[in-house]
């Protein structure tokens, strides 16, 4: 097999966790931003080397974590397989989320324009790399971003401002900085809560519901992953 030219990002600890539960054979390694491990998938007519990296959660560690594993390993093209929280009413819980573009909504810009500070870090994923049809069923759409948890009230202007039926806290960094790399990134997440106007399903003491939920995405996408592998052209 020869070096790996794929890196597997994951973010949150809880996904963390999962991935290691379904691969407990694996020794994983230290690094400044986390740990990893590498392991060999088959995809189909050949077997793929591939790196499995904790990034962390949160923009900040998604983008040190992005950084390092293309300066590092300058791979062919950067994975991010993950988790988010679905706008009740526009999206099923259990869907997987192919992401196209990415917003960082969390920007306040008050000296000049906020929309220019927006569109800054507004990334469209270059998808032309991936051989469709789809190996699984997916809704390509875009991932809003920020540093919180969906807060019910920025649900309605999330949906009016841009289209959003789903965000979490890190595809934002990881699509930009991959962008800014001219590198390959292929973003799958799946949402394991709703957020609407009566508030968060994983809200207030129920926390378990993303736990439990998480584990099942993140089989599902560990499972799926070397048919989307082998999609890559």
């Amino acid at each position: 097999m020869s070096e790996s030219h794929i890196v597997v990002l994951i973010s949150a600890d809880a996904e963390w966790r999962a991935v290691r539960a379904l691969l407990p054979q694996v020794a994983p390694q230290p690094s400044p931003p986390g740990e990893w491990f590498v392991t060999d998938l088959d995809l189909g007519e050949r077997r793929e080397l591939v790196i499995f990296f904790h990034g962390g959660w949160g923009k900040i560690a998604a983008a040190a974590s992005t950084q390092y594993v293309i300066d590092r390993w300058s791979p062919a093209f950067l994975v991010n397989l993950g988790t988010c929280g679905g706008f009740e009413g526009e999206i099923e819980r259990g869907a997987i989320v192919l992401a196209e573009r990415t917003i960082v909504y969390d920007i306040v810009e008050q000296m000049t324009d906020p929309q220019a500070a927006i569109a800054h870090y507004t990334t469209e994923l270059d998808l032309s790399w991936l051989l469709e049809p789809h190996p699984h069923p997916v809704r390509r759409t875009l991932l809003v971003s920020a540093d919180r948890d969906l807060i019910a009230e920025d649900i309605p202007q999330l949906k009016v401002q841009y289209g959003a039926a789903a965000g979490d806290w890190e595809s934002g960094a990881i699509a930009w900085v991959a962008a800014q790399n001219d590198t390959r990134c292929l973003i799958l997440r799946g949402v394991t809560d709703l957020v609407g106007a009566g508030g968060g399903e994983a809200y207030d003491g129920n926390k378990h519901v993303y736990r439990e939920n998480a584990g099942t995405v993140m089989e599902q996408l560990v499972k799926a992953l070397p048919a989307w592998l082998a999609k890559a052209k």
